[in-house]
């Protein structure tokens, strides 16, 4: 890490603009360059500070950089690796934030020069909220951060990601981008297609009778469309999968509630709440949440 000089962040949005302010706080002797598309983003980050520089050309954002990380849609990713693959230095590494992986790595390996190192990046950190204005510094302190590596992935270039997200301070796995997305499809897009599919279940009108529990519920519903968007095409088949087995499981339910069959109706509650008690005890042992 000591010959980290220039980490380049594209895209500013809520991820991208935390991970330019975690760099500043963490690694005061190093520059971070901060490339938006947009003119408005470009200006609030420059306002708030996010970065050591933020500028407009995105082949010259990459020029110096030893790190270069896409924080941008999962869907700009192989343009962004055509555009800037002459650019990068030799020995750079590049990684990404995206919520899937197996379609970055193929880009990666069809659009990169073999004189730069690709690793896949998922932090599990952020929130409904959106924009570079609600970027934070410590977003990743107790988060997960996934890094994906196949059989041609550099391991000194996992070694120096495995040290850079944990001093940002994650709890750092490792794993194939097949298995990664095997996995987030049912612990994290599929949650995001039933409080999708909860909200529009239900009138307009009916909801502003919804309570504490249906908010808390349907919360990541408000994630931006686009992006999500992104994800679930980027997963189609490991998605489609997990709403299969969600429709196989709300199929079980209503068949005993049409039964009015009680004690299976128990049954099915106590297991959720076991499974779910088991995993929010695992997580305040491992303190990546606090009870």
């Amino acid at each position: 890490m000591r010959h980290l000089r220039q980490v380049t962040v594209i895209g500013l949005g809520l991820l991208g603009g935390s991970i330019s302010l975690a760099v500043l706080r963490s690694f005061t002797q190093v520059k971070v360059v901060g490339y938006a598309h947009r003119p408005s983003t470009r200006d609030k980050a420059g306002r708030l500070s996010i970065a050591t520089q933020v500028v407009d050309n995105l082949v010259e954002s990459v020029a110096e950089a030893d790190l270069v990380i896409l924080a941008s849609p999962i869907c700009t990713f192989e343009k962004i690796f055509s555009d800037i693959a002459g650019a990068l230095p030799s020995g750079c590494i590049v990684t990404d934030v995206g919520s899937t992986k197996m379609l970055p790595h193929r880009w990666a390996a069809e659009r990169l020069p073999k004189s730069v190192y690709y690793v896949g990046s998922h932090p599990i950190a952020g929130s409904e909220q959106r924009g570079v204005e609600f970027a934070r510094d410590d977003l990743f302190e107790r988060a997960m951060c996934i890094l994906t590596t196949t059989k041609a992935t550099d391991r000194r270039a996992v070694q120096i990601l495995n040290g850079f997200w944990s001093e940002l301070g994650c709890f750092v796995q490792l794993m194939t981008p097949a298995e990664h997305d095997r996995i987030y499809a049912s612990v994290s897009h599929l949650p995001h297609v039933m409080a999708v599919a909860l909200i529009n279940a239900n009138r307009r009108a009916d909801l502003k009778f919804a309570g504490k529990g249906f908010i808390d519920t349907s919360r990541i519903a408000s994630g931006p469309a686009n992006i999500w968007a992104d994800v679930l095409l980027t997963n189609t088949r490991n998605v489609a999968k997990g709403i299969d087995r969600a429709i196989a499981e709300l199929m079980r339910l209503k068949k005993e509630i049409r039964n009015e069959n009680r004690s299976q109706i128990v049954k099915m509650l106590e297991s959720a709440r076991d499974k779910r008690n088991e995993l929010i005890s695992s997580k305040i042992t491992n303190k990546e949440i606090i009870s």
